[in-house]
């Protein structure tokens, strides 16, 4: 089973990556870009074949080391 973890930066904490891409774009020429952001994808490959299972030990793992859970949000996708 795989599962995906995306996590970002919750709304209101300072993203100064966020800020140097969005300038580094427009010094590229691309206009029109607002806001940047920018987060990280974690793939797993879990032996566990229970959907919720997987879930669980998933969030578990964002709770305990994957995520610092003060400064950002994460969301969990389980794939068979």
């Amino acid at each position: 089973m795989k599962a995906r973890v995306y996590i970002s930066l919750k709304n209101g904490v300072l993203d100064p990556q966020g800020k140097a891409i969005g300038h580094a774009l427009e010094n590229l020429g691309f206009t029109g870009v607002n806001n940047v952001r920018q987060g990280k994808l974690i793939e797993l490959d879990l032996a566990s074949s229970d959907p919720e299972e997987a879930r669980r030990q998933v969030g578990e793992m964002c709770e305990k080391l994957l995520a610092n859970t003060v400064i950002e949000k994460y969301t969990i996708e389980i794939a068979e």
